[in-house]
This record gives structure tokens, C-alpha cells and sequence, in this order.
């Protein structure tokens, strides 16, 4: 397998160097955004009046913010371009070329063309994603008054946990298996990014029902922090929620919000929520069945890998 994987490195060394440079250029960015960019982004922020508060909050951040922001989305959606790269050149390419089967004639079987095809990029993602992490968990933290708060966005969710790398670790599973079932590279190539489009958007959708929520309910109005990630909010109607119900209608002396809300039924207020603290769980959950997937779309790639050659081999009988 080692004179196997050298030569996928060898075929494949323009994608790995150009992976190579991305997550490099990621690695660089973040740190001099942390230790240069967002010092500066203060300093240009502290001089600004007074009176002039957009110049001091707005315009001296946007050196720090907009950079830092592309950086975690492009991270989080480079499975795209692992999910073109896989179904279009890793596989569908050999097998469109016929590479694929010169190879099986040379004393590589199969299966062991597939596994060091997979093998050797999914290293790479696992390292790159092994050095990003921690990187850009100690840069997103450092600055938070330059970027606020908000962990529930879907890159900054992702980047900060294994969910990031198990995104592209499915992307090359899925597109593997894209090109076996298709076996012409533009058409899995287009089909790999649309299952994984479509999978990110489904788990984007659900991401707050990973784990079980924080309910908060009280007599009196109240907000939480903005920190939570907020599911739910609204009011207790006549001993039923009811969410986003207007409660502020009701205007005037105390007795007089007291009477209006009695009549419109409003026994009290909750909010169903997320906290910080329910972060990990939910990043956890989310890599488990991105790995799963992988897993599933991995046997089956064997599997039909097996089925085809089989097949091929058994026609050969046949003809000879």
C-alpha cells in the first residue's frame, strides 16, 4: 500500500499543494488579523470623536470583521470544492479515462485502488482541518467585541468544532461513490456538490434540534441573553403558547397594562433557547452524522466498486 499511496500522491500533488496553500493562507490570515489587524482596528476606533459613533464602531472594525468572516466561510465551504474534486478527478476522471482499469491490470487490485484513493486525501483534510481548528477557535475568542457574539452562525458554528473537517471527509465519500454510480466526471462532479448542498442545507435546518433545549418561562416579561441561541419565544396564553404574540399593545398605567393583558389572556412568557454551554453536544451530534454518512457512502462505493469489476472480470470469461 505504500508504493500504492506514493503514487496517488505523485498523481495528485497539484490538489494537495493547492489544499496545502489554501489552509495555509487561512492559518496566516487568521493570526494576523488576531495580532495586527484587530489592534490597529481598535487604535483607529479610539480616535475617532466622540459624537462620531459610526466612525468608532462601524467603519474602524470592518478591517477585522470582513476579513475573518470570508476566511470562515470559505473554510466552511471548501467540502464544495472536495465534493467537485472527488467525484470529478480523484475518481470519475480515471474511471471516464480508463486510468482506473490500467491500473487493476498492474497488480493493484480494486479495492486497493480505492482505499489508498481515499486515503491519502482524507489525511490531508483530517490535518488541515487538525491545524485550522484550534487556530481559528483562539482567533474567533480573542476579538469579540470587534465581531460580537454570535456562535449560531453556520460557518462559525461549524469552524469551531470537528464538524468542519467531518464536512469535507463526507464530501470525498459522497463524491467517490457519485462517480461509481455515474462513471463520467462532469456529471458526478455536479451531482456530488448538489448532495452535499443539500445534505448541509438539511442539517442547517434541523442544527437546533441536536440537542435538547433550555425552556425558560416567567410571570413577567424578559429577555435573554444575547449570547443564547434563541429556538422560541413568545407567550403563555390561557395556559397555551403562543409564539410571538405582540404583548407590548397594551400601554399605559400599571392596572391599566395589568387589565389589557388579563383580557387578551396573557398568564405569562417563555423562551426556548440554546445556551452556549450546548454548543459542543450539538457540534458533536452534527460530526457524528456527517461521519455516518461518510461510513455509508464509503461501503457502498466498495461495494459497487466490487460489483462492477466483478462483473467486468465474469464478461471476460465469458468472451474469452
Amino acid at each position: 500500500m505504500t508504493g500504492l499511496a506514493r503514487t496517488m500522491l505523485r498523481l495528485h500533488r497539484p490538489a494537495l499543494i493547492v489544499w496545502g496553500v489554501f489552509v495555509a493562507a487561512a492559518l496566516v490570515c487568521l493570526v494576523r488579523l488576531t495580532e495586527i489587524t484587530a489592534g490597529a482596528a481598535r487604535a483607529e476606533a479610539a480616535s475617532c470623536p466622540a459624537h462620531q459613533g459610526f466612525c468608532g464602531s462601524m467603519w474602524a472594525t470592518l478591517d477585522y470583521s470582513e476579513p475573518m468572516g470570508w476566511v470562515s466561510t470559505c473554510v466552511y465551504y471548501s467540502f464544495w470544492a472536495v465534493a467537485a474534486w472527488a467525484g470529478g478527478a480523484l475518481i470519475g476522471g480515471e474511471l471516464e479515462s480508463g486510468t482506473a482499469r490500467l491500473a487493476w491490470t498492474q497488480g493493484v487490485s480494486p479495492a486497493r485502488w480505492l482505499a489508498a484513493k481515499l486515503t491519502v486525501p482524507a489525511l490531508a483534510i483530517a490535518l488541515g482541518g487538525a491545524l485550522f481548528i484550534p487556530v481559528y477557535r483562539w482567533a474567533w475568542s480573542a476579538n469579540r467585541d470587534l465581531m460580537g457574539d454570535d456562535w449560531t452562525f453556520a460557518d462559525v458554528f461549524a469552524d469551531r468544532g470537528p464538524a468542519v473537517v467531518a464536512y469535507g471527509l463526507c464530501a470525498l465519500a459522497v463524491g467517490a461513490l457519485t462517480a461509481l454510480v455515474l462513471r463520467r466526471s462532469l456529471p458526478a462532479m455536479g451531482v456530488s456538490v448538489a448532495v452535499m448542498v443539500v445534505l448541509n442545507q438539511f442539517l442547517e435546518r434541523h442544527r437546533e434540534d441536536f440537542w435538547p433545549a433550555v425552556t425558560r418561562t416567567s410571570t413577567k416579561a424578559f429577555e435573554v441573553s444575547d449570547s443564547v441561541w434563541q429556538v422560541e419565544n413568545g407567550t403563555v396564553t390561557r395556559g397555551h403558547r403562543v409564539e410571538g404574540l405582540d404583548h407590548t399593545a397594551c400601554h399605559g398605567s400599571p392596572g391599566e397594562i395589568k387589565r389589557c393583558l388579563d383580557a387578551m389572556g396573557i398568564d405569562g412568557y417563555y423562551a426556548i433557547y440554546h445556551p452556549r454551554s450546548h454548543f459542543w453536544p450539538m457540534n458533536l451530534v452534527e460530526t457524528g452524522i456527517l461521519l455516518a454518512v461518510a461510513a455509508l457512502a464509503t461501503v457502498l462505493a466498495f461495494r459497487l466498486l466490487k460489483r462492477h469489476t466483478g462483473a467486468a472480470a465474469g464478461h471476460q470469461e465469458l468472451t474469452v
